[in-house]
């Protein structure tokens, strides 16, 4: 279990000040000048040797990612763009740092811009975010005045300026190239890669798209060393992660735990266990809404990391939003509600995805009500391997996911619902 001296985030909870000098007594803005004085290798190879990895899904190494970004400028300003679209289903984690822990979010885009050769940041909040957004626009301003950002910011000698800017609450803006569109005021469709954004992002200039978290726990991976922070998790697992568990346990929370931490221990330690005792588990998905569910009996003893949960599971860490099922849920009426939210988010520029998510939201809408063909189980499996990986983006995916989870572990469920739907007994869950 993390020891409270080893946490990033000391505010995650709203108890102290979330002020310039709350942030400061915490030991945020200490000796940043210093960082950025060892100049731009040195904190690329810091953070290469953290062995931190993207927090907001996908998991890319973060000094790698950094290192993409041109060592010298053509001309073009380099931007980097902080992905605050946090419109995962299930996932809450960037919210609590922008609403109780800003500086954390501030500073790091400091430091990290420099390391880019950015002098500008932008950091894209999701459009439901009204409050968070008032919160970071306050802790900007403060850092403003206090000269922290602008001319010579911190002292550093390096020009920074950070921007919010409010995105209108669409789920494709928080895939980084949709995220740029919209960010340049057209419509939020993601674009063919390549060119990458480090080679041509925002505005057709070079362009870093990170996470909230992966930014805002830079500096503190600075000040202690890569090494205090690689000593958490397995190897290529490496550092503290924020953990936000909802669903059917006694008190669903957003924590900070060390990387490869049992899901045993996560759901005892923090959230006071599962609703009605483990041998009322049915189902968990482990990392927000588009990875695949996971048996409850295969959840208990997981280890919480990007490989374990990939490679042993065939789900992902994904954000790590733990969503937990117990059996009183309607689990393929859950993925059903999935199906329409993909449905509902898919920006319609691929084929595949645009009539996919609609034909396999169509097709869970009958199995809900057990008013289907056994042999349409595997056609939807068929057709979820035909959006899968034939998309532009990775909403395909996203939305092919839970339902290969749903019939990879509980087609017996499925099944059962037809033929009782069938033999005209409905299911108890179908029926209510």
């Amino acid at each position: 279990m993390l020891k409270d001296q080893d946490r990033i985030f000391t505010n995650l909870y709203g108890m102290h000040e979330r002020t310039l000098a709350g942030a400061k007594a915490r030991g945020h803005w200490d000796g940043t000048a210093g960082i950025i004085q060892k100049g731009r290798d040195w904190i690329v190879d810091q953070m290469k040797a953290s062995g931190l990895r993207g927090r907001g899904g996908a998991g890319f190494p973060t000094g790698l990612k950094w290192s993409f970004m041109p060592k010298e400028s053509d001309g073009r300003p380099a931007y980097l763009v902080i992905n605050a679209d946090e419109s995962e289903p299930g996932t809450c984690k960037d919210r609590e740092i922008m609403r109780h822990d800003p500086h954390t979010l501030i500073e790091g885009a400091l430091i990290a811009s420099f390391a880019m050769n950015a002098n500008a940041a932008y950091i894209y909040i999701r459009g439901e975010y009204i409050r968070e957004r008032e919160a970071l626009q306050v802790a900007i301003d403060e850092a403003y005045d206090a000269g922290l950002l602008g001319k010579n910011a911190a002292g550093s000698g390096w020009d920074f300026d950070l921007y919010l800017h409010h995105g209108a609450g669409a789920y494709i803006c928080g895939e980084e190239t949709a995220l740029i569109e919209s960010l340049e005021g057209k419509k939020g469709m993601p674009r063919m890669k390549p060119p990458f954004p480090a080679g041509a992002g925002l505005y057709g200039c070079p362009t870093t798209v990170n996470n909230v978290e992966s930014i805002a726990v830079v500096p503190t991976i600075l000040r202690r060393g890569p090494e205090w922070f690689a000593g958490f998790g397995r190897p290529n697992n490496a550092g503290t992660k924020l953990f936000a568990i909802s669903g059917h346990v006694n008190t669903p929370c957003v924590v900070e735990e060390a990387m490869s931490i049992s899901f045993e221990e996560l759901i005892e330690k923090h959230c006071g266990g599962i609703r009605g005792g483990w041998d009322n588990l049915l189902a968990v998905i482990p990392g927000g809404s588009s990875v695949p569910c996971v048996r409850g009996e295969n959840m208990r003893d997981a280890i919480m990391d990007f490989d374990y949960l990939r490679n042993d599971l065939g789900s992902g860490l994904g954000t790590a939003a733990v969503i937990v099922m117990d059996k009183q849920t309607d689990i393929i009426k859950a993925i059903w509600r999935l199906a329409k939210f993909y449905k509902h988010e898919s920006c319609g520029q691929c084929t595949p995805c645009r009539e996919g998510t609609g034909w396999m939201m169509r097709v869970m809408d009958r199995l809900v009500r057990g008013e289907a063909e056994i042999e349409e189980i595997d056609m939807l499996w068929d057709v979820t391997k035909q959006v899968e990986g034939h998309t532009i983006c990775a909403l395909g995916d996203a939305a092919a996911w839970p339902i290969q989870g749903l019939i990879r572990n509980f087609r017996d469920e499925i099944e059962d619902r037809i033929k009782a739907q069938k033999t005209g007994r409905r299911t108890v869950l179908a029926a209510e």
